[in-house]
């Protein structure tokens, strides 16, 4: 930085909590997109939804979770608690991915699941997040950082580049199945066993 030429977003990319934060307002923006888009988008913008959530949620559970609930006092219940926020979530995010978006409870149940999701993130944010940057050095959140970049890589939420058919870029499977595919690729990038 001190030179000019250091992108800021440098310790974005790599910090865990950094990412996770960005991802939320990335979260934000899904759901205002999937609210808005016309009938016929609608399904592409929900998919890119469900797999931003799958490994999101995936990478909380398989990281910070973990570290809140042997490193923070109080940890283990600020871990128990947002995982039960998440399996609610996810019950919701599975009954609408089977339904459609077609639906005539879509617009209701998402409301429903962005008002779920954003205090979720509320509670995280401020129970685990701050706690863990005090708990941790930059490097060990650097580390921690490599599992959500391994699960950010394999499920992207943006349509890869001279891909014409979005059916092409749909990740394929359920929202629990995405949420599989994103738990083994972070355990393979933090060396963890399945």
């Amino acid at each position: 930085m001190a030179d000019g030429h250091t992108k800021p977003e440098t310790m974005q990319e790599t910090d865990v909590i950094e990412l996770l934060l960005a991802q939320h307002g990335m979260i934000r923006n899904l759901f205002d997109e999937v609210e808005q888009a016309p009938a016929d988008r609608r399904q592409e913008a929900f998919t890119r939804l469900v797999r931003l959530l799958a490994v999101h949620e995936t990478a909380e559970e398989e990281i910070v979770h973990p570290f809140a609930r042997a490193e923070i006092d109080g940890g283990e219940g600020v871990a128990d608690d947002r995982l039960a926020e998440e399996r609610e979530a996810k019950e919701l995010l599975q009954h609408m991915d089977e339904a459609g978006t077609e639906d005539r409870d879509f617009t209701k149940n998402l409301l429903m699941l962005r008002a779920a999701v954003e205090a979720h993130a509320r509670s995280e944010e401020r129970y685990e997040f701050n706690k863990i940057i005090q708990h941790t050095t930059a490097a060990q959140r650097r580390a921690m950082g490599a599992g959500v970049k391994a699960a950010e890589a394999m499920a992207p939420t943006h349509p890869d580049p001279g891909t014409e058919s979005a059916s092409k870029n749909l990740l394929v499977g359920t929202p629990v199945a995405m949420m599989d595919r994103a738990r083994d690729a972070i355990r393979q990038a933090l060396g963890k066993r399945s």
